[in-house]
């Protein structure tokens, strides 16, 4: 990590210094502006995307406009994203919410940064998986090896689930009236 951040040229900066602060920047801000439960709903939301774009026997053989999903990178990660926002309105208006909700108590912060932290990790992992390795070995070791590896691919996909399972669930309040 070390050696990384010493070979960041932020006058010429390169894909892996916008990782880093999409990494850095997006959890803090991201998580915080938002709360606990709906990073979890959006982390669901995440899962059930990849579940659908990796596993629809239609989207394997979509061929519309000489467009293959399969060949398409850019389209892959636009019908992923499209999918993925989707989802997230479609499931913070559902029961889910109110499911894995604290009933209106806050999560507490170390929390949702925690949350924050795997979910913009698997995104980013996620991301980089549809990208072609010829572009992806242009990336350095550090950032391969954290979000493309076997290990690395591993851990962001199995931790937010160990995470949500074993988090201690807020207590729920009712304001006073």
């Amino acid at each position: 990590m070390q050696g990384f951040l010493a070979g960041i040229n932020w006058a010429t900066p390169n894909w892996d210094t916008f990782i880093l602060l999409l990494f850095i920047i997006g959890a803090l801000l991201y998580g915080l502006s938002l709360g606990r439960d709906r990073v979890i709903v959006i982390l669901v939301s995440v899962y059930m995307a990849l579940a659908v774009v990796a596993n629809a026997p239609v989207l394997r053989d979509l061929n519309l406009l000489q467009l293959s999903l399969n060949d398409n990178y850019v389209l892959k990660i636009g019908f992923f994203l499209g999918m993925f926002v989707a989802l997230f309105f479609l499931l913070s208006r559902s029961a889910l919410l109110h499911t894995i909700g604290s009933a209106g108590a806050p999560g507490s912060w170390w929390q949702t940064i925690v949350f924050s932290v795997l979910q913009v990790g698997l995104l980013i992992s996620i991301t980089l998986t549809f990208i072609p390795q010829d572009v992806t070995n242009t990336l350095t070791p550090f950032t391969r090896d954290v979000f493309l590896s076997y290990w690395g691919r591993s851990a962001w996909l199995i931790l937010p689930v160990v995470f949500m399972a074993i988090a201690p669930r807020p207590k729920s309040f009712h304001g006073s009236s």
